[in-house]
């Protein structure tokens, strides 16, 4: 009886893992912020957060505690990416005793759900306890083992001190530009765009430094200066005087990197333009790394009206109240928002619109005259604002689009 009850909460949390997920990170944030410092780290911090809810709660399930053993490889990205960034250890500590705790009150509300008159409770919470609490004990100490091994790693060469140069200068620390550049092996008294090259899912050891690589080759620039930022993602800066060219790099990334996503900023000078340019790329891949169908490059200098707009909250409001039904997350609608941009864009000139889409003029004219419809009026007469918010569209995805109505047909 007692066996069964366990099953029947532990199907509930696991059914509703997203939810709980969700208030573990809320708990964790409130007292560890750094670990939502920026989008990578949140990420791994939830991906962590959700690895160790489903390998209690499927241990739970199956009977078969030989899995609680060890910590799942997420768990491992967070620790590592902590110490990278220079973040106090203790953070995680009082992380993973918060998501614990979060844990325990889930079940304990659960439970009292199901079972009401509280036969068995006593007996069934001092079993859970046993085995979250131990479970939090073994994985708090694995990652302190490796915490430590990475942090002898880091002490024991360049990378650390590089690692830590970048982070003074990123934090706005008082440093001389010719230190810096000596601690880096990097001259930052000349030009340079900053890059965040990330990946959405697991990929191949050194996938990004080999995109980053293929990237200065292809520019002609001389060799770039990279730090590791997380378990998928990495930073870097390319000396050179232009801005790269957008469609170059799409394409060589495209060619052989199609699972990488890079945001790069500005081409700015000396040490104030690496932190510039770097803040511009981190911004950059905050708003569009949520969308994980969008562009695959995308330039700070491309999308600064969408960032502005973006701030604050209220882009979503924007595009629903500008686009209407068009801001629908339908995949129909995502055709003609694409089709009606690009015409705005080409001067609503159809055949070039055409061409841009590799489609037929007749097809541009009627899904442009569709968009209209769920417009309402003509895009001419609010020609910024729906420019505008078709690039919000585009840029962020479902963070600013509308929910299909299932019943809506």
């Amino acid at each position: 009886m007692r066996r069964s009850l366990m099953d029947r909460v532990a199907e509930r949390m696991l059914a509703d893992a997203g939810g709980l997920v969700e208030a573990m990170n809320s708990s964790e944030v409130q007292i560890a912020p750094g670990l939502s410092a920026d989008r990578a780290i949140a990420r791994e911090m939830m991906a962590s957060n959700r690895a160790n809810v489903e390998r209690v709660l499927s241990a739970v399930l199956s009977g078969d505690r030989s899995a609680l053993s060890t910590p799942p490889p997420e768990a491992f990205d967070v620790i590592r990416t902590v110490v990278r960034r220079g973040i106090e250890i203790d953070v995680i500590f009082h992380a993973y005793r918060r998501g614990q705790n979060v844990v325990w009150q889930r079940f304990m509300k659960i439970a009292y759900e199901l079972a009401p008159d509280g036969g068995d409770l006593i007996v069934l919470f001092d079993e859970f306890a046993d085995i979250l609490f131990n479970y939090v004990d073994t994985v708090l100490a694995a990652l302190l083992d490796e915490a430590q091994r990475v942090r002898e790693e880091m002490l024991g060469g360049a990378p650390a001190r590089r690692a830590e140069t970048v982070r003074l200068i990123i934090d706005g620390a008082p440093i001389e530009e010719q230190i810096a550049s000596a601690r880096l092996g990097y001259q930052l008294a000349n030009r340079h765009a900053a890059m965040v090259l990330w990946l959405d899912s697991l990929g191949g050891d050194g996938v990004l430094e080999d995109a980053v690589t293929r990237l200065t080759h292809a520019f002609g620039s001389r060799p770039a200066l990279t730090i590791a930022a997380g378990a998928r993602t990495l930073w870097a800066w390319l000396p050179g005087e232009q801005i790269p060219a957008p469609n170059l790099a799409r394409s060589v990334l495209s060619r052989s990197f199609g699972e990488v996503r890079v945001a790069v900023g500005p081409t700015l000078r000396g040490l104030a333009g690496f932190r510039a340019s770097h803040l511009a790329a981190l911004e950059v891949s905050e708003m569009v790394g949520g969308h994980t169908a969008g562009e695959q490059v995308v330039y700070a200098s491309d999308v600064e009206p969408v960032l502005l707009a973006s701030r604050g909250g209220a882009a979503a409001r924007f595009v629903a109240s500008t686009l209407g039904p068009l801001a629908s997350r339908g995949d129909r609608e995502e055709r003609l928002r694409a089709t009606l941009r690009a015409y705005l864009d080409e001067a609503e000139n159809a055949p070039r619109t055409a061409q841009r889409l590799h489609t037929h003029r007749n097809t541009v004219l009627q899904r442009v005259a569709r968009a209209t419809d769920l417009l309402g009026y003509p895009p001419s007469s609010r020609r910024l604002a729906v420019t505008l918010a078709l690039d919000l569209a585009h840029y962020l995805g479902p963070a600013v689009l509308v929910a299909d109505d299932p019943d809506d047909d």
